[in-house]
């Protein structure tokens, strides 16, 4: 078997030295016999773990002692009715800035609970770029302000954090969490989905300060309510245990690498290459604005798509997978995310060198 370089959006790549610890974990987990899937969720050995990745994710955010962290079965998508049900009454405004694909599926869903104002919108140019913040129209007494740092689908991240006055900030930060340190201190709440840098699909982290528990609204089912999560450990009814475990291998890979700022350095040395390949050629490109690019999501498109299906195919013979782009986008797409290393970029790079010189 060999191991291929895996560019997915998600289900993504995940690091090998957990792959092989999972593989070697399977059928006797920690000298018990059993496998984790196997175990009760309640058993010492389960809480230990549990409270294990809390601590190791609580030390590579840096996350304050006045915050909630919570590991919610299901994913982030669920979590665009969550927000606005536990921060909202029905006759509240909440704002949301709308900068691609997935900002809208929030604004969509949000907007069956409360009173929803879109305070900025990118879709007049194809959500390439990030309105600048001169221009948002922010409600005077929002309940919470909502954005998506990086759109996974259109390669579009914001570099900085929204000033919101005071206003709770809600962040998905599904596909840019553990990629770089960030002050939590400045948000509401931050979710975020697994299957990007955290670990399998099925599990959400949610970091949320302790004063915003208190549900806005008592008509919501317990489990979409923060609190009975926080007040739980998480466990309010049986969580999937297999993908809080990797999750938990992952963070400490994560703190045995160096932590968040080495992740930081590698990542952006990563996009910088990937992003000045692709700015070199006259046969590829990116649509997006470049001081808005993502480090995580890299779009690029073919200046002749009809060379798109023998691009994708090539790039498969030459163990470069997952390459195709968003069905709502076309072109091709590199998610390279945590666990996709530098040697796969320069693998891909070269292949798109390659390509070029015969097709150009």
């Amino acid at each position: 078997m060999s191991r291929v370089y895996n560019f997915s959006a998600g289900p993504a790549a995940l690091p090998l030295e957990v792959l092989e610890r999972i593989r070697a974990d399977i059928p006797d987990w920690n000298g018990t016999g059993m496998s984790v899937m196997e175990v009760s969720h309640r058993g010492k050995a389960f809480m230990e773990t549990a409270a294990r990745a809390e601590k190791d994710v609580r030390d590579l955010l840096s996350v304050p002692d006045d915050y909630s962290v919570l590991f919610v079965q299901g994913g982030a998508t669920m979590h665009f009715s969550m927000v606005p049900l536990n921060l909202a009454g029905g006759t509240q405004t909440v704002d949301y800035l709308q900068t691609g694909s997935w900002s809208k599926k929030a604004v969509a869903e949000a907007r069956r609970y409360c009173k929803l104002n879109v305070a900025a919108d990118s879709g007049d140019r194809n959500y390439t770029y990030i309105p600048p913040p001169s221009e948002w129209r922010l409600s005077r007494n929002a309940a919470y302000v909502h954005y998506t740092p990086n759109e996974t689908i259109d390669g579009v991240e914001f570099h900085f954090i929204p000033q919101t006055d005071g206003v709770p900030l809600v962040a998905d930060m599904s596909s840019t969490i553990l990629s770089r340190p960030i002050d939590v201190s400045r948000f509401g709440i931050i979710y975020a989905g697994a299957q990007k840098n955290i670990g399998p699909a099925g599990i959400t982290l949610v970091i949320v300060r302790k004063d915003l528990l208190e549900p806005a609204r008592k008509d919501i089912p317990s489990l979409l309510t923060y609190k009975i999560y926080a007040e739980s450990d998480s466990m309010t009814n049986t969580p999937p245990t297999f993908a809080w475990y990797v999750a938990g291998l992952v963070f400490e890979h994560l703190k045995g690498l160096g932590g968040l700022d080495v992740m930081a350095q590698r990542n952006k040395r990563k996009a910088d290459k990937l992003y000045a390949a692709i700015d070199a050629s006259d046969f590829y490109s990116n649509p997006v604005q470049p001081d808005c690019r993502s480090w995580m999501n890299v779009p690029f498109v073919l200046t002749n798509p009809a060379l798109d299906s023998t691009f994708l195919a090539g790039a498969e013979q030459a163990g470069l997978t997952n390459l195709k782009g968003h069905r709502s986008v076309g072109g091709m797409r590199a998610s390279i995310y945590n666990a996709t290393s530098e040697d796969a970029v320069d693998a891909l790079i070269q292949y798109m060198r390659e390509f070029e010189r015969k097709n150009g």
